[in-house]
């Protein structure tokens, strides 16, 4: 009989093993897929850094190893930068959350609707970011998102100011510091100033 038992505990302890192994590979092929999706994104910026970011109004802008430093001082300076804006939204897309981004940058837009428009525009931030079953539901409570909700049917344009910085001081306690400590930030600006010191 001990030796039943002792067989017994060792198949259970084989399993165990197994599923631990299994859990690893998981791991590294999520780490790997985010690599390889990080690397590709960097290697589209890597032209950039070298010949400038068309933006929309034709000027050309340097992405500088300076620029990518002053990201690190504040969320808000990350989040002034067209090209830490989409650094930053990558980043966020690793941790499975890049509705914050893009439900602060939809509210950055709304405020510079016209208020024509702002009906049409408060509908559909309502239903993508914020009603309870939207597809990219951001995390506020639920006091937050039924006074939005009122205030979304009847819009203004301060209509998504609450929880716009309540969605901004979670990334920013949050995310943020995360994103400063990645591999993402840190290879960036590690590559930048290797190129600027050449």
């Amino acid at each position: 009989m001990p030796g039943l038992f002792f067989s017994h505990n060792m198949t259970e302890l084989n399993r165990k093993e197994d599923c631990k192994l299994a859990e690893e590979k998981i791991h590294k092929k999520k780490q790997k897929a985010f690599g390889a999706d990080l690397k590709n994104y960097l290697k589209c910026m890597v032209p950039h850094i070298e010949s400038g970011i068309k933006t929309s109004n034709s000027r050309n802008v340097m992405l500088s190893a300076e620029e990518v430093i002053q990201w690190s001082q504040s969320l808000e300076k990350l989040l002034a930068s067209q090209s830490g804006q989409g650094v930053f939204r990558e980043f966020l897309k690793s941790e499975f959350s890049e509705e914050n981004i893009e439900f602060w940058l939809a509210c950055e837009d709304y405020k510079k609707t016209k208020s024509d428009h702002l009906h049409g525009k408060a509908e559909r931030i309502y239903e993508e970011f914020v009603q309870s079953d939207a597809i990219k539901q951001i995390n506020i409570d639920y006091q937050m998102r039924e006074a939005t909700a009122k205030r979304a049917q009847d819009p203004t344009i301060t209509s998504f100011d609450e929880a716009q910085k309540s969605v901004y001081i979670l990334m920013e306690r949050d995310s943020y510091p995360r994103f400063l400590k990645s591999k993402a930030y840190l290879n960036l600006l590690n590559q930048l100033q290797t190129n600027s010191s050449k």
